[in-house]
């Protein structure tokens, strides 16, 4: 099976670098080609549009920073529809809306292509070591036909059934993450304010039973003032604005989910839409003229 990959950001890159890992013979495209160049290094080949990666590919993978650039890329003059033969299969990684999906499967249905999504979650650094979670949806048989490729670049592989499925918990688990990471910064600041040693309070929350996977991982990059996430604050807005939708669609009052994405509006205009996505506890850390350092952090996770 030949595997093309189009999207070479902070998450894709160490995606397409877990296939080239496990030998999976791999052509690659981004608009900074520079992007591709450790790939290129290690065995992967080189196409100078998603079409051309397409024509060399049985199945293309994106992973993109928005709907409107997975659509451009799957639909356009020189997208993948266009090279890619009738029996493929587009694969997208992207966190799209479960409508959205829906509606450029149907795209490429109309030229014999199927769609699986599979959109991860659990951080970059995961993603780099081949552990992150996969969330798939679509067919289970062309789930099965490409489970390997799945397996290379992930730890934790879920089916979750039909197209659209992945993209609806996809939502949920970033809506999770986002609340969990304003409590932790609040958390965090109740500790500083109230005279404890921020690295023992790390440590003992994380013992705890208000311990969460953003706190362990997340909470450090606030401590140690790096806030590298490797994840925006646009993309942040995006996704909370997709589990807002969902609410209106299934009759769900997100009381959290809303206060955190006022939270997050106000981040990104304090600090950019390409701020790190941690920095929304910077607000409170402004706010307050209190700095949440501790020492005895890395750098990155």
């Amino acid at each position: 099976m030949r595997y093309g990959y189009v999207g070479l950001g902070h998450l894709g890159a160490p995606l397409a670098g877990s296939l080239l890992r496990e030998g999976f013979a791999l052509t690659v495209h981004d608009r900074n080609r520079k992007a591709a160049e450790p790939l290129l290094a290690k065995g992967a080949n080189w196409a100078d549009s998603p079409k051309a990666v397409a024509e060399r590919s049985d199945a293309v993978i994106t992973c993109l920073p928005s709907p409107k650039v997975s659509e451009q890329v799957l639909t356009g003059g020189d997208g993948i529809l266009a090279g890619l033969r009738p029996g493929g299969t587009w694969i997208e990684m992207s966190t799209l809306g479960r409508d959205e999906i829906l509606r450029l499967a149907a795209k490429a249905a109309e030229k014999g292509i199927a769609t699986l999504e599979s959109p991860v979650t659990g951080g970059v650094h995961r993603a780099a070591a081949g552990e992150i979670t996969v969330l798939a949806g679509g067919d289970k048989a062309l789930f099965e036909t490409h489970r390997p490729a799945l397996e290379a670049m992930g730890g934790e592989i879920f089916h979750m059934g039909p197209l659209g499925s992945a993209a609806v918990i996809k939502v949920i688990t970033n809506m999770l993450a986002f609340i969990h990471l304003v409590a932790a910064g609040e958390a965090l600041m109740l500790a500083k304010r109230g005279g404890l040693d921020l690295a023992q309070a790390f440590h003992a929350i994380k013992a705890s039973s208000g311990t969460s996977f953003v706190h362990e991982t997340e909470s450090q990059l606030v401590l140690n003032g790096s806030y590298n996430i490797n994840f925006t604050m646009d993309l942040a807005v995006k996704d909370l604005g997709f589990a807002l939708g969902f609410g209106r669609d299934f009759g769900v009052p997100l009381d959290l989910a809303s206060l955190t994405m006022q939270t997050f509006i106000r981040a990104r205009e304090a600090y950019g839409g390409s701020a790190w996505s941690t920095q929304v506890v910077k607000l409170l850390e402004d706010a307050l003229k209190t700095d949440l350092r501790a020492p005895g952090f890395p750098a990155e996770l």
